[in-house]
């Protein structure tokens, strides 16, 4: 390792050790972890008692390489983003993850205040963060955290986010062509519902990894 990658790994380290102090603080169990194994581990011993265990569509999850060791564990997963479903099959899987026995997402934003940030096409993943399953885990790497407030936290989201996911999922937006935010009234627009969880609602068993290396968008 290199003195500056030891360097900027220390530096995350403090930002996500500030981050995990302000969710604990904010009423979250919030964890730090130093790399995606760590968080992996975590979340299929937390996954241990579950029967169902339904995805959000969150690349940060899919960068831990979790699917596949709950899937060998026997986990029921529900997953709408597989392909050939239909809209029909997609929404059905969607409503169930509302209740689930364990929920799994990534977050588009983490204040180092300990406050949530993300932005919704549909609502299902928000949704299900909120309340249904009966425990969430949150997945925030190094790369989802803002060291200001909620409007740097949704500038952060349309900037590094949006963009790219709108390419990723084929949607016909402005910027899933020109890489950059235009406000836009188009169709597909991915940007529809903005939430902010700054403390953890008190019926849902949600906890947040902060983890120190990037993952997801």
């Amino acid at each position: 390792m290199s003195l500056t990658t030891e360097l900027v790994d220390w530096t995350y380290e403090q930002k996500c050790r500030t981050a995990v102090a302000a969710l604990e603080k904010n009423g979250f169990t919030a964890l730090y972890c130093p790399g995606g194994k760590e968080a992996s581990d975590y979340i299929v011993a937390e996954a241990a008692e579950a029967q169902s265990v339904g995805f959000g569509g969150s690349m940060s999850v899919v960068d831990l390489q979790v699917i596949d060791r709950l899937g060998e564990m026997g986990k029921e997963l529900l997953i709408h983003g597989q392909p050939g479903l239909s809209l029909e099959e997609r929404v059905a899987i969607m409503r169930r993850q509302l209740t689930c026995d364990l929920f799994l997402s990534g977050t588009n934003a983490l204040t180092l205040g300990g406050w949530l940030v993300n932005i919704d096409a549909t609502g299902n993943r928000v949704g299900s963060m909120f309340f249904g399953p009966k425990k969430v885990i949150v997945v925030a790497g190094r790369n989802k955290l803002v060291d200001g407030g909620v409007e740097e936290a949704i500038t952060r989201i349309k900037e590094w986010a949006s963009p790219p996911n709108a390419r990723r999922l084929s949607y016909k937006t402005p910027c899933g062509t020109t890489g950059f935010c235009s406000d836009c009234n188009s169709p597909d627009r991915i940007c529809r519902i903005t939430t902010v969880i700054d403390r953890k609602p008190r019926l849902t068993d949600l906890r947040v990894l902060v983890v120190n290396e990037d993952l997801g968008l």
